[in-house]
């Protein structure tokens, strides 16, 4: 039986009146995106482009292939055991998403803040896998493969270790993977490594280019923050990098080296409290508020907006108010 290409609106049509065939080879782009009266697709579909972002369906076709499917902040649980995606597959906020399919093989893999899912398939195959903000993944399959490209896990909280069949990357981004301590040995990546905020503190290859959330690093920032000074920081010209050096550093560290101008003065259930001050060139000025917690006695420097007046505003702020003067609590703790 020969099976006729159908032009993309044409298809649509058809989807939406629910007399598409089954089999139907479609040309151009479909776009399914927004439509919320959408409740399947033909089986054995075939299509360049598919896009169901925000939709109705919830669930995909057996034998579907496509090139490029986009699904962003769709409602699908799950994919079709044979689903074909040659390029690209974007699941993108699809906070109902839980499993994938074992094998599955897509050029580009998009699972940006796809909150349900826990676990990646065995046998995923991809060069490109994006799985920022998947705050319950715990950990990979036995095997995998992720060919020379781009594997991002930035604020994965969950996640304990990167898998041993990780070879050869150009960029990994774990930053804010708190759990990780250490990067697999033998994995090789060509381009860079962004590792804020996790235990790592060492590298097998020391030659490795360093990043903190995004900002290019020197080894010494991320292992070595003790030898990072006030001065240092004071004289960095370029913005991005004085404030991860200051984040380094510490900001109690940093106040207690450098000249700090007290703004204001008061008291909390803590003590003394200081509003101070910290000039910067070129940039908006540190301003940060000195507390003593009362339970602990131990010292607190919060950094609050550079408009920042009084500690009782710092700490209004600190609370969530914009306007101090809604902020009275009987105790300050």
């Amino acid at each position: 039986m020969k099976i006729t290409t159908i032009p993309a609106q044409t298809a649509k049509q058809l989807i939406l009146e629910g007399n598409a065939p089954e089999g139907m080879v479609v040309s151009g782009t479909l776009d399914l995106s927004g439509e919320k009266n959408l409740h399947s697709l033909p089986k054995n579909m075939t299509c360049g482009t598919l896009n169901i972002s925000e939709s109705s369906i919830g669930q995909l076709p057996s034998g579907l292939k496509c090139n490029q499917i986009d699904a962003v902040r769709s409602k699908i649980r799950t994919l079709p055991a044979d689903i074909s995606v040659r390029f690209r597959l974007n699941l993108t906020e699809s906070e109902q998403l839980e499993t994938l399919p074992e094998n599955l093989t897509v050029g580009s893999l998009v699972l940006r803040e796809c909150i349900g899912l826990k676990t990646l398939p065995e046998g995923l195959n991809t060069s490109f896998l994006d799985l920022t903000g998947c705050v319950l993944l715990e950990k990979f399959p036995l095997h995998g493969n992720i060919g020379i490209g781009h594997l991002t896990l930035r604020g994965c909280t969950r996640l304990e270790a990167l898998p041993n069949w990780l070879g050869q990357l150009a960029q990994l981004d774990i930053a804010g993977c708190e759990r990780i301590t250490d990067i697999p040995q033998g994995l090789q990546i060509s381009s860079w490594l962004d590792l804020a905020d996790t235990q790592i503190t060492q590298l097998e290859n020391p030659n490795t280019k360093l990043r903190w959330r995004g900002v290019s690093i020197e080894p010494r920032i991320a292992f070595q923050p003790e030898s990072i000074t006030a001065s240092e920081i004071i004289d960095t010209e370029n913005l991005e990098l004085r404030r991860v050096k200051l984040e380094r550093m510490g900001y109690e560290r940093f106040v207690e080296t450098v000249n700090a101008q007290v703004l204001d003065t008061d008291r909390d259930a803590g003590g003394t409290r200081k509003l101070l001050r910290v000039p910067f060139s070129g940039d908006e000025d540190f301003v940060a508020v000195w507390v003593i917690c009362p339970s602990t006695e131990r010292n607190y420097v919060l950094r609050v907006p550079p408009t920042t007046k009084t500690c009782h505003q710092a700490a209004a702020w600190l609370a969530g108010f914009d306007n101090p003067n809604d902020y009275a609590p009987l105790i300050e703790a």
